[in-house]
């Protein structure tokens, strides 16, 4: 009788525990970030000839994608002067202009992102270097199409 007693004893104890434990692990699961790759080709969503001008946030991107392949196909060169954009179409020249300092210069798009709220552009190293955005990291930018791309990987 005394083991049975033990045994809901513990039972009663230990149940609760194991279920908030499994509450907390269950609601953190939810904060996981989201992966910065995407299965299935996103479509453009600007018309390709209309002037085309967006005022926002711009990060970069290095070390974690350096060597890999990018939306276009094309080997991602962390050095290079490449971009990343959710919706223009690849291969499109923008001209990306850090409003913090007037510094600019052209880019071409060959890979899809950034997936952080609140950013329009994500540059390669070697362009962030160019517009003197890495020590801050994130800059407000301003960019204008100067050329529109194919859409089609690596023109």
């Amino acid at each position: 009788m005394n083991f049975i007693r033990y045994s809901k004893r513990t039972f009663v104890t230990t149940f609760p525990a194991c279920l908030i434990v499994l509450f907390v692990t269950l609601s953190f699961w939810g904060c996981t970030s989201m992966p910065r790759y995407r299965s299935g080709p996103v479509s453009p969503v600007v018309e390709p000839g209309s002037r085309y001008v967006e005022t926002g946030i711009a990060s970069y991107y290095a070390d974690k994608f350096h060597g890999r392949p990018t939306s276009s196909g094309e080997i991602f060169d962390m050095n290079g002067i490449s971009a990343a954009h959710k919706t223009l179409p690849l291969g499109t020249v923008v001209k990306v202009k850090n409003l913090d300092n007037g510094k600019s210069l052209n880019v071409r798009i060959n890979d899809r992102g950034p997936f952080v709220k609140g950013r329009i552009i994500d540059l390669s190293l070697g362009a962030a270097q160019v517009i003197d955005m890495v020590v801050a990291g994130t800059a407000r930018v301003r960019i204008e199409v100067i050329e529109w791309g194919t859409g089609k990987g690596a023109n």
